[in-house]
């Protein structure tokens, strides 16, 4: 890459970040349903096509880390140890986000977990982000399992882990709304994790192990 096209590059970046930041402060003041494409535009000082161009959808102004949710599972599965099985990168993973109340897992806060939940076409659109990150999850571990195409295995290991963690999400968002602390919540989900992952260990302990 040139030096331009990195400076293009970062340029974009910083455009995209600061659409998304004055549209997350906009949404989190007066509600994500309240606020038009064009007060987001006139916020981060861009016209209204540059926002469309970079979110073609509203929603996706609030949840700008859809992407990365969607292949996280996927990207974890992919660069697990040698001798690691999905299930252990995946428990190891989770462990280690919860203990840096990473955001990706659903350590928002409460103002924005209340946003998501006041809002229909937000909660749809992260149902639709689960639905997607358990298709790439399932995706990873066809390739990384040899599956043939019409293998189930690799689907029904992908519903059953993704699954999992989407119960564990709910149940962040559910003790983030209830006023409980990062840490209170960080604790109680410590010891959750291992009962969900526990739960799925005789069925995929020894499966998809590098």
């Amino acid at each position: 890459m040139t030096t331009q096209q990195g400076l293009r590059a970062r340029k974009k970046q910083q455009t995209r970040q600061q659409i998304s930041d004055r549209a997350t402060e906009l949404f989190l003041a007066r509600g994500f349903d309240q606020v038009t494409i064009a007060e987001v535009a006139a916020a981060a000082d861009v016209s209204k096509m540059t926002v469309t161009n970079y979110f073609p959808r509203k929603e996706d102004l609030a949840l700008d880390l859809g992407e990365a949710y969607i292949e996280q599972l996927a990207v974890i599965v992919r660069e697990r140890q040698p001798g690691q099985s999905a299930l252990a990168a995946l428990r190891h993973a989770y462990l280690t986000a919860v203990a840096s109340h990473d955001q990706l897992i659903g350590f928002s806060g409460e103002p924005f977990a209340r946003m998501i939940a006041d809002s229909s076409a937000l909660t749809a659109r992260v149902r639709e982000f689960n639905d997607d990150r358990q298709e790439a999850l399932a995706a990873a571990l066809t390739t990384e399992t040899g599956a043939a195409p019409d293998d189930i295995t690799p689907r029904v290991a992908a519903a059953q882990l993704a699954g999992v963690l989407r119960v564990l999400f709910d149940e962040i968002t559910r003790r983030t709304l209830a006023g409980e602390s990062n840490t209170e919540i960080a604790a109680a989900l410590t010891r959750d994790a291992e009962i969900a992952f526990d739960a799925l260990e005789p069925g995929l302990g020894n499966y998809a192990v590098r």
